[in-house]
């Protein structure tokens, strides 16, 4: 394969949106708040996020591109919540 071909067919760097715990706003608030910013988030996967940030600190939100990674956090942002985004491991 030449190296413009190699290029193409390797995937992009994935990106983690972290949600950090905060003391400020109510677990409900960031509920819906990860439903209003992550779309793909069922009410499940919501409640599970914000509890494990909750207990343990932070939570991993969604795995993504970089950009999509940027929006979503400055989109949690936005709405009041602690968030980072960091380059997942390999294999993730």
């Amino acid at each position: 394969l030449c190296l413009a071909c190699r290029s193409k067919s390797k995937k992009p760097p994935r990106y983690q949106v972290m949600l950090h715990n905060d003391e400020v706003n109510r677990r409900e608030y960031v509920v819906k708040v990860l439903l209003k910013i992550v779309p793909t988030l069922t009410m499940d996967d919501a409640v599970n996020v914000m509890n494990e940030a909750h207990f343990n600190g932070m939570a991993a939100v969604i795995l993504c591109t970089q950009e999509e990674a940027e929006d979503y956090c400055e989109g949690l942002r936005n709405n009041g919540l602690i968030s980072t985004i960091e380059p997942a491991g390999p294999g993730e």
